[in-house]
Order: structure tokens, then sequence, then C-alpha cells
């Protein structure tokens, strides 16, 4: 079970998007996270007349992965980024929280 899923709401604390918060878009294995338009870099495209549908060339905006440590999970009630922990809850099942608060993280 991680810490950081895909769909959560995330603060960046370190690196040039800092402070800028997105979604979670996918988490890999080596950890790191892919958020939606957060460490956006250029790349060139070649043209692809075979795919469907065509691929203009040119340069392209890519989102590309940030490692886990670098991102904090975003609390509404506090406004700010937050570490995540796990606890067990009364029917004896993982839940997330946040540890400063100590609420929990999917409500």
């Amino acid at each position: 079970m991680n810490k950081i899923r895909k769909g959560d709401e995330i603060i960046v604390r370190a690196g040039k998007d800092k402070g800028r918060r997105g979604t979670v878009i996918q988490v890999f294995t080596d950890g790191r996270v892919l958020v939606e338009g957060i460490n956006i870099a250029k790349k060139h495209q070649k043209p692809n007349p075979n795919a469907n549908p065509q691929v203009p060339g040119g340069i392209v905006d890519v989102a590309m992965p940030l490692d886990i440590s670098n991102v904090l999970v975003f609390n509404p009630k506090s406004k700010k980024g937050e570490r995540v922990g796990f606890e067990t809850d009364e029917s004896g099942n993982k839940v997330r929280v946040f540890k400063q608060s100590g609420e929990r993280v999917d409500i």
C-alpha cells in the first residue's frame, strides 16, 4: 500500500515547481510520480503520418516524473502539504492518515 496514490492532490516541496499543486496521474514502482501540469519538459517530436490520428511534428510539452520524496499530499482542511502514515481503523483495515493532524486522507 503506497502513501501516495493515483488521483491524490499533491504539492511539490522541492525543485523548479516548488509550491505548485497538481493531481497524480501515475505512480511508478521505482519511487517516482507523474503529476499533471508539473515538471513540464520540451520534447522534439517527428511527424508520424501512420499514427491515427496523424501526429504533427514539432516541439511538444511533456510532463516528466518527479521523485516521490519531493511531493506531499495536500490537506484541504489545513491548506498545506502533509506527510502520510498508516493506522488501523475499528474494523481492522489499514487507512492513510495525515501525520500532523491525524485526520484520514481517504474520506
